[in-house]
């Protein structure tokens, strides 16, 4: 995951603070500033990332078979 502000961190930023997360991933697919995400996250929530999205991307499958 790089560092620093992704291309659509004024949307993680926004998603952020109107919900009070610890962590936030937006995913843009075609947007208009091309394809891309941006996480926020405090370092205790950076922690569970990898187990949530590997839970969304079997559920992703799930939901296409």
């Amino acid at each position: 995951m790089p560092l620093g502000p992704g291309k659509y961190d004024d949307l993680a930023t926004h998603a952020r603070e109107a919900s009070s997360a610890d962590a936030v991933i937006v995913i843009v697919v075609n947007g208009d500033k091309g394809s891309g995400f941006s996480v926020q996250t405090n370092g205790t929530a950076a922690l569970k990332l990898p187990a949530l999205l590997r839970i969304l991307a079997d559920a992703i499958e799930q939901d296409m078979a």
